[in-house]
């Protein structure tokens, strides 16, 4: 399986980060930190207020807590290791440690796809059909929703870390990201990737599209809806009610889009990282934010 002279394929790789001044690496070392503590202060508040105020026990604010898991896992799947190859200049990041990152990266993301995906019908059905709530969103029913979702960025994350652990690297081995992200990885291997990065770009067009395509459709009938209601204090409370999650779904749906369906260019190296930094280190410290400005409860 391993055709790579001296056995180099499958050994160490090297995290090429961002080139900076010691004064400036330090900064952004401090500064990333700060944000990973508020990420996962603030997400964790979310958990356990949602857990513990039983005024809180309703379908939005499962799916809520079940969002801030996701957020958590996704940051945690990158800064940890990224705040210790600042601080040590260490930027070896061992072959099987990679493939965890990968993992895990693909695992919160497809996750996170979906929940806002299942977040959404929840606010449709909220507002399209008031009256049947209780009915259609039954505690089984959004308890299934959330396992699928939790199954199949599970299932399909571990598809690509297989088939990504299968490819050879026998040439270059540092990634041009501050993480092992799936593209950044597929880049190096001297294997044939090809019909690798077909099947990676019909399926992101597949997974993201289509949920993102099924979010908007939910929206237009929520807009709808909403401007057939006579009071512009009912329509304000429909409107607020399902304003951060609009939000969130910008914050998630319009870096990744950029990020993964531009073609590749070695201009766009530093973009991509850029782009990875907002989705991985921002985003998901703005989610708690977002929603609890915005909310009374």
């Amino acid at each position: 399986m391993n055709d790579c002279p001296n056995g180099s394929s499958k050994h160490e790789f090297t995290i090429v980060v961002f080139s900076l001044s010691p004064s400036g690496e330090l900064m952004l070392s401090l500064g990333i930190l700060i944000i990973y503590l508020i990420t996962i202060l603030g997400n964790l508040a979310i958990v356990f207020l949602v857990f513990f105020e039983p005024k809180l026990h309703t379908p939005m604010y499962f799916f809520l807590v079940n969002l801030s898991v996701a957020d958590m896992i996704s940051t945690s799947t990158c800064v940890p290791k990224l705040l210790f190859i600042t601080l040590t200049q260490d930027h070896r990041i061992y072959f099987s440690c990679c493939m965890t990152q990968l993992y895990f990266f693909v695992f919160s993301g497809d996750t996170e796809v979906f929940m806002l995906t299942s977040m959404a019908y929840d606010r449709f059905v909220a507002i399209c059909k008031p009256l049947q709530y209780y009915t259609i969103m039954r505690k089984n029913v959004y308890i299934a929703m959330e396992a699928s979702c939790w199954l199949f960025g599970a299932f399909h994350s571990l598809l690509h870390t297989i088939l990504t652990s299968l490819l050879q690297f026998c040439h270059s081995h540092e990634i041009n990201n501050f993480f092992c992200d799936l593209n950044s990885v597929i880049a190096l291997s001297t294997s044939n990737t090809e019909s690798r990065k077909i099947f990676i770009f019909f399926e992101l067009c597949i997974i993201f599209l289509v949920q993102f395509i099924l979010t908007i459709f939910s929206y237009v009938f929520i807009f709808s809806a909403i401007l057939k209601i006579h009071s512009s204090a009912g329509r304000m409370k429909a409107f607020s009610s399902c304003t951060s999650h609009l939000i969130t779904v910008i914050l998630y749906y319009v870096p990744g889009l950029f990020l993964y369906m531009k073609t590749d260019s070695e201009e766009s190296k530093e973009q991509d990282t850029l782009l990875s930094m907002v989705y991985l280190v921002l985003v998901p410290m703005l989610n708690p934010l977002v929603y609890s400005l915005r909310n009374k409860e």
